[in-house]
């Protein structure tokens, strides 16, 4: 069944749009209070934000995000309240999507030798991951 046209997305960035929005929103909202943890998981899974590249970095936060949406339209459902199938479909394959992209197994952190522990550095040593 189409569905038509959607009215809901915007298709161009707001005025006061910055890329740096995440870091800067409010740390009080619910919103920030629920992908937080989720970003820190998925950035933990990956070996460490320390140790990822910006494109990961991104995944994470976009995949946190999906997760979030499909959570919510899974507590609509299981509330009784009408829950947009297609719209919880297409941001679950999303989700699965990114978390291929990041790789869904855990990779471990990489390690600092004992000598980078005793001199204070805070490179890990080489070839450690």
């Amino acid at each position: 069944m189409a569905r038509g046209v959607s009215t809901k997305l915007l298709t161009k960035l707001p005025e006061q749009y910055s890329a740096d929005w995440l870091e800067r929103i409010d740390k009080r909202t619910k919103i920030w209070r629920a992908l937080l943890p989720r970003i820190q998981r998925l950035e933990e899974d990956a070996g460490g934000a320390d140790s990822m590249t910006h494109a990961k970095q991104s995944i994470c936060r976009r995949a946190a995000f999906l997760e979030l949406l499909c959570e919510t339209q899974e507590l609509r459902f299981t509330a009784g309240e009408p829950a947009d199938v297609g719209a919880y479909t297409q941001a679950f394959n999303s989700m699965v999507g990114a978390y291929r992209l990041l790789g869904v197994e855990r990779r471990q952190r990489p390690a600092r030798t004992l000598r980078a522990v005793m001199s204070g550095s805070a490179a890990p040593a080489a070839g450690a991951a």
